[in-house]
């Protein structure tokens, strides 16, 4: 498990990122990574007392993300060995409930690799679209990837108002 203190393994030049189902071993990293996410990678686009509360809404325990791993399909992307991103869909509803990616590990195209295997999967359940409620540091991204914008929307946690947006993709077998 990551301490507070500790950073994810950067992958270095011949490091590999590998995808996944996730297992009970990658609960405890999935808890930080949730964690780190929220309160450091999203520091440019909510505030303290936003984060904190967002961070909040889950617990940071090893056995509540274990208990998630038993509601939603979860895919993984480890890095030796260690889960560094993570994605939870609920395939019968044909929705993201969680993506998730370490701070400095932003930008290498892991989230884009968790979202494509994500799509594959719902594409061979039958499964035409998927939603996906985006916070600001995914909604720009998603954009880009072929997503659509419903709406703008505020969700309360421990009294803080956050900013997210409902966003739907129609999903084909042929990537755009």
């Amino acid at each position: 498990m990551l301490k507070t203190n500790e950073r994810a393994p950067s992958p270095a030049p011949t490091a590999r990122v590998t995808y996944r189902a996730a297992l009970a071993k990658d609960a405890a990293d999935q808890a930080e990574v949730f964690y780190h996410a929220v309160m450091q990678g999203a520091a440019t686009h909510y505030g303290l007392d936003e984060r904190r509360a967002w961070a909040n809404a889950l617990p940071r325990e090893a056995s509540a993300w274990a208990a998630r791993q038993a509601l939603y399909t979860t895919l993984v992307a480890a890095c030796d060995g260690r889960c560094v991103g993570f994605l939870e869909l609920n395939i019968s509803a044909g929705r993201i409930e969680t993506l998730y990616v370490w701070p400095s590990l932003t930008g290498r195209g892991i989230g884009t690799t968790l979202l494509i295997h994500a799509e594959r999967i719902l594409l061979e359940h039958g499964v035409s679209q998927v939603e996906i409620e985006a916070s600001l540091v995914l909604y720009e991204r998603l954009l880009r990837r072929g997503f659509d914008n419903l709406g703008e929307q505020w969700v309360e946690r421990s009294g803080e108002m956050l900013q997210r947006y409902r966003l739907v993709k129609q999903l084909s077998a042929v990537e755009t």
